[in-house]
C-alpha cells in the first residue's frame, strides 16, 4: 500500500496492529479521524493518554478501576463471601449485566496456557488462595470460558484449594463448550451463573 504521507503511513501501521484491524480498515478510521473537528481527535488521543498512564488494578479483586479499591470490592452491600472467578474485566462486565450476582470477583489475569508460555505463576492465582486462607471466603465460583484452557486453570486452582474448607461451584453448562464467556447472551449467562454446579461433579462429566 502506497501512501501519500508518511505521517499518514505511521497513523495507519500504528492502528493496524490493534486486535482485528488490518491496513485497509486501520486506514479508513484514520482518515476518518482526519476529518473530524481537531477537539475530537485531541479528545480522543487525551483520553487514551489518560488510560495509559492513570489506569490502576483493584488491590484485591485485580479488575481495571480508576481507584486502589474497585467499586465492587469496596461495596459492603456485596457478597464478599462469595469470589467468581473470571479470566479478565470484560467477564466481569459481562456477569454485571446480568444483575444477578451479588458477590465479588477475582480476576486471574488469563488461563494457564502451555502453548502460550503461561503458567500459574503468571496469573493472579496466589492472591485468591490467600483470601481462601484467610478463611472469609465461602464459595468459589469458577467462571472461566468452557475451553481445554479453562479447564485446566479451574482444575489447576481447585486442587490447591480443595482442602481448604471453602465450597467450589462452576457455572452450568449453558454456555457452550469452547466459547467465551464474554460473548454470551445475558440471559443464558445469568442461568448458568444461578444453576451453577458442584465443581467436582463437573469432573465427572
Amino acid at each position: 500500500m502506497d501512501f501519500p504521507s508518511k505521517l499518514l503511513e505511521n497513523a495507519v501501521n500504528e492502528v493496524s496492529q490493534l486486535p482485528g484491524i488490518g491496513k485497509r480498515t486501520a486506514l479508513r478510521l484514520v482518515l476518518h479521524l482526519l476529518r473530524q473537528p481537531l477537539e475530537q481527535t485531541t479528545a480522543l488521543t487525551t483520553a487514551l493518554d489518560l488510560l495509559r498512564n492513570d489506569i490502576k488494578y483493584c488491590k484485591s479483586c485485580h479488575a481495571i478501576s480508576d481507584t486502589n479499591l474497585c467499586e465492587i470490592c469496596d461495596n459492603v452491600s456485596r457478597d464478599h463471601s462469595t469470589i467468581c472467578v473470571v479470566e479478565d474485566v470484560r467477564d466481569v462486565m459481562a456477569l454485571e449485566n446480568t444483575q444477578l450476582y451479588k458477590g465479588i470477583y477475582h480476576v486471574l489475569g488469563g488461563k494457564i496456557s502451555p502453548m502460550d508460555g503461561i503458567g500459574p505463576s503468571q496469573l493472579n492465582i496466589q492472591s485468591l488462595i490467600e483470601k481462601i486462607k484467610n478463611g472469609s471466603v465461602v464459595e468459589i465460583i469458577f467462571a472461566l470460558s468452557s475451553t481445554m484452557e479453562g479447564d485446566t486453570t479451574n482444575f489447576y486452582i481447585y486442587r490447591q484449594i480443595k482442602d481448604h474448607n471453602v465450597i467450589t461451584s462452576t457455572i452450568a453448562r449453558g454456555i457452550a463448550v469452547g466459547d467465551e464467556l464474554q460473548y454470551a447472551d445475558e440471559v443464558t449467562l445469568g442461568r448458568s451463573l444461578m444453576h451453577r454446579v458442584p465443581f467436582e461433579t463437573s469432573l465427572k462429566i
